[in-house]
């Protein structure tokens, strides 16, 4: 099995994909790997790729910029991600994306949906 997990030049990322790597063949992914940038390339790297999973940990995180570079921060956080789910689905491919208590506070007793209220911490 070939896990793709993004964002691993941060925590999460970086600590799930060394976490993975005693279950399951782990491509790493960091920006050089799947520039998330650049959604209108997600669907031929993940070709070239080829992951059995994907585990999405990658986001534009600094909230104060994203203010100013809202375009960079809609493409890394919802372009690129729905670029992925689309791929996902048509191969039938699990896709993980995963958030922090900077978005929803973990509360909840259900899966999160797009249209749930945030409630950062």
């Amino acid at each position: 099995m070939r896990i793709l997990v993004t964002g691993v030049t941060g925590q999460i990322g970086g600590a799930l994909a060394a976490r993975l790597q005693t279950l399951a063949t782990v491509i790493a992914a960091d920006r050089s790997m799947l520039d998330l940038s650049r959604p209108d390339e997600i669907g031929s790297r993940l070709d070239d790729i080829a992951p059995d999973v994907i585990v999405n940990c990658a986001a534009y995180t600094e909230v104060d910029r994203a203010e100013c570079e809202r375009e960079l921060a809609f493409r890394v956080n919802a372009a690129s991600p729905g670029a992925m789910a689309r791929w996902a689905s048509r191969r039938g491919v699990p896709l993980v994306g995963l958030s922090t208590d900077y978005v929803f506070d973990g509360s909840g007793e259900r899966p999160w949906q797009e249209d749930d209220a945030p409630g950062p911490l």
